[in-house]
């Protein structure tokens, strides 16, 4: 649709849902935005760059009565974390590389802990997630002296038995955003931990010259990091992104990496979570 069309289908917003490197709103998407306003729609966004930096937007935002929602940067400010334990218990999903589905991993596992009778949020800690859930922190817009703090009130103290399930970002192994990665795993101060893979990836994807660590080094480094503020932090699982594989290789895949890893190891979109919640549940 066009904005003028979808507006007088009852659409309230257009939300800009693609994230580029480095977050900035191309010049040449500018008129659609405009357009949007023109047509009396919400403009929401994801990206690094706010929307009041598009020239002329926030002014004709004001004269038709429309709002800018910048969903990445924070409307508060955040204190240093402290490492000081907490009550309740946190999972985290974390990744040998971006993109391979750590944010689907929490949804998922929150979906599954549920079923169970087992009180659980997912916490949001990226822009999409934020949109999913309707609340969170986009911890790549927080300054990086406050991130882990940010990611200590993102999950706050809680009763004995509730879960925080939170979304990862980024990867130890990633040269622009393992920083992200280590302030998200102190700050969080993981029980469990759930290594997300894609077994078809052999380099960082978009950074070639860097190949994707095997999966037991990863899981050692991020025990490694975790047990800094949660010294019982332990690996609950291997999440893998098998839609590049037939259900014959699939199969195959998931067997060797539990075999290899030495934890239970599902797909959330095709195989059952369950021998991964049993195998942290009971710890």
């Amino acid at each position: 649709m066009t904005a003028e069309q979808a507006a007088r289908a009852g659409i309230g917003s257009l939300v800009i849902g693609v994230a580029p490197v480095g977050g900035q709103i191309p010049r040449e998407w500018e008129p659609v935005l405009h357009a949007a306003i023109a047509a009396g729609l919400d403009v929401v966004s994801g990206m690094h760059r706010p929307l009041e930096g598009v020239p002329g937007l926030e002014e004709a935002a004001r004269k038709r009565g429309v709002a800018l929602v910048n969903v990445r940067l924070p409307r508060q400010t955040f204190p240093a974390g402290t490492g000081r334990r907490r009550s309740g218990k946190r999972l985290l999903t974390v990744g040998t590389d971006c993109a391979l589905g750590k944010k689907y991993t929490a949804l998922a596992l929150t979906e599954a802990l549920r079923a169970r009778g087992i009180a659980a949020d997912f916490r949001a800690t990226g822009q999409t997630g934020i949109l999913i859930a309707g609340s969170g922190i986009a911890l790549d817009a927080v300054t990086a002296d406050f991130a882990a703090g940010a990611a200590e009130q993102l999950s706050p103290a809680a009763a004995p038995d509730h879960w925080d399930v939170i979304e990862g970002q980024g990867s130890l192994f990633h040269p622009a955003y393992a920083g992200v990665t280590l302030a998200l795993v102190h700050g969080s101060q993981p029980d469990v931990l759930i290594l997300c893979h894609d077994p078809s990836r052999r380099q960082l994807h978009g950074f070639p010259e860097f190949p994707l660590p095997d999966l037991r080094t990863a899981a050692a480094r991020y025990i490694e990091a975790a047990r800094l503020t949660n010294p019982h932090a332990m690996l609950g699982g291997v999440s893998l992104n098998t839609s590049m594989l037939d259900e014959s290789a699939r199969a195959r895949v998931l067997a060797e990496t539990t075999e290899h890893v030495g934890v239970p190891c599902f797909d959330p979109l095709q195989t059952s979570l369950k021998a991964a919640l049993d195998f942290f549940l009971r710890r």
